[in-house]
């Protein structure tokens, strides 16, 4: 038989590296960049956009281009951000998926 002692000790464990993720997880920051760094755009590590940087160069550049960068250096942020929530989570599961988890990125 199980013993379910150790069942809620392992999931009171669990529900602890989890809390400590999501910790750290908030201090991540990540920077993407687009336009041989002509654009670069800062996340968080719940998304949220804290900077934008345009070099002076690329201001004289056509309207659509500009907006065009702006969203591949925050596209390449995000995936750098999924990249290590990923890895964070990884550590508190140690390695084990967890069904029906998934960050909200």
């Amino acid at each position: 038989m199980t013993d379910f002692t150790k069942i809620l000790d392992k999931a009171k464990e669990l529900e602890s590296k989890m809390k400590e993720s999501q910790k750290k997880i908030k201090e991540i920051k990540v920077e993407g960049v687009s336009g041989s760094n002509s654009v670069k755009v800062v996340l968080d590590g719940e998304g949220e956009m804290q900077s934008i940087k345009l070099s002076e160069e690329i201001m004289m550049e056509d309207k659509t281009i500009i907006e065009d960068l702006i969203v591949a250096a925050h596209n390449s942020a995000k995936s750098q951000l999924k990249t290590k929530t990923a890895e964070e989570i990884s550590k508190a599961t140690g390695g084990l998926g967890i069904p029906g988890f998934k960050w909200p990125l």
